[in-house]
């Protein structure tokens, strides 16, 4: 099944990441776990860069919810592809969208997925609303 992107959505990082040996499953490829990880380095590299380095006493985004459409088998050798996408920034929260290709296969997806972010403040254990530096990174 595939989600449909939404129309109000931007481009905000993208990362290419190698397929490893050791990621490949009994199966002969890459395990499923994985396409979660690079979404995770993806998603992670794009904070740093919006919000600095996390500090676990302060405020910062958590997952409240994570998806993955398994399109794809991803085989060893290659690299991929990760693009990130973001939407509908509330209050407290956005979504992230990510769609995965092998840099060698431009334009074929291979997986694609997302995760709605929460803003948090971690100390107290509740959301916080966004910065207004984050948020001007979230809209078009």
């Amino acid at each position: 099944m595939r989600f449909h992107l939404p129309d109000a959505k931007k481009l905000v990082h993208e990362v290419v990441i190698p397929l490893r040996w050791g990621d490949m499953d009994a199966m002969g490829h890459i395990n499923n776990t994985l396409y979660f990880r690079y979404m995770e380095v993806c998603r992670l590299e794009w904070m740093y860069k919006v919000n600095g380095k996390i500090d676990l006493t302060g405020q910062g985004p958590i997952i409240v919810n994570a998806f993955c459409n398994f399109l794809r088998q991803l085989e060893f050798p290659g690299d991929v592809r990760v693009t990130m996408y973001v939407t509908n920034p509330g209050r407290t929260s956005f979504e992230s969208y990510h769609v995965i290709e092998r840099t060698d296969q431009p334009g074929v997806v291979y997986a694609e997925g997302g995760a709605r972010m929460v803003w948090t403040d971690y100390a107290a254990r509740k959301s916080a609303p966004l910065p207004e530096a984050v948020r001007a990174r979230l809209t078009a």
